[in-house]
């Protein structure tokens, strides 16, 4: 263990939110026999977001600041178009908008420090990095896709893809993880098997709407 026990509990946390918007967001799809994108999803992604900001920054994991960073402001629009932060404080709002900028000022500061931290830590070797990058992106563009995907309807929504996106990625994270020996990671991809079912609802609606599509023609 190679961090205070007190980082991986807020990692736990961080992970505990993220884990916690997918299982509202499964429950709300499995009543309503499709997959939902209900707002409470978007704002436990950026509240976990904030959490793993920092725990990622306290781990020395470029990695995981990597990851945040392709999705972070993708949540705040989904939040907006749904309209929910009129019912917060602009302050609010504002804080939410800089911290990333925050995280960029901290690495300014003292860039040969953040390189020497986090691109040569000895603990991740350039390779297990590398990985670790790529399954960070690859988890996180789905929110691009999604956010594409969404803005063409002018409406939030979680499209097949993303989840398709969300398993890929998951599994690299995982693996990532393990070799990396942050039980925390690994532990916050048990998301994975709600990504599949997703899936699995997706396609049953997609079969479903076919059906009823060629009954109405008949």
């Amino acid at each position: 263990m190679d961090s205070p026990v007190w980082v991986y509990v807020l990692g736990l946390c961080g992970m505990g939110i993220y884990g916690s918007r997918i299982l509202i967001q499964w429950y709300i799809s499995e009543k309503a026999g499709k997959v939902e994108s209900p707002g409470i999803y978007w704002v436990l992604s950026s509240l976990g977001a904030v959490i793993l900001y920092i725990y990622g920054w306290l781990r020395k994991d470029f990695s995981i600041l990597f990851g945040e960073s392709v999705g972070y402001y993708i949540y705040m629009w989904n939040i907006g178009v749904m309209g929910l932060y009129k019912k917060v404080p602009r302050i609010v709002v504002i804080l939410q908008a800089l911290f990333p900028v925050v995280i960029l000022a901290l690495i300014a500061k003292d860039f040969p420090s953040f390189t020497e931290n986090f691109l040569h830590n000895e603990d991740v070797p350039l390779q297990l990095l590398l990985f670790g990058v790529l399954g960070q992106f690859t988890y996180e563009i789905r929110s691009v896709y999604q956010l594409v995907y969404s803005y063409r309807r002018k409406q939030s929504i979680l499209p097949l893809g993303h989840w398709v996106l969300a398993v890929i990625g998951s599994l690299m994270i995982i693996t990532y993880g393990v070799i990396r020996h942050d039980w925390v990671l690994v532990i916050g991809q048990f998301s994975v098997v709600f990504s599949i079912r997703n899936i699995m609802i997706h396609v049953a609606a997609e079969k479903r709407q076919r059906r009823e599509e060629a009954e109405r023609t008949d």
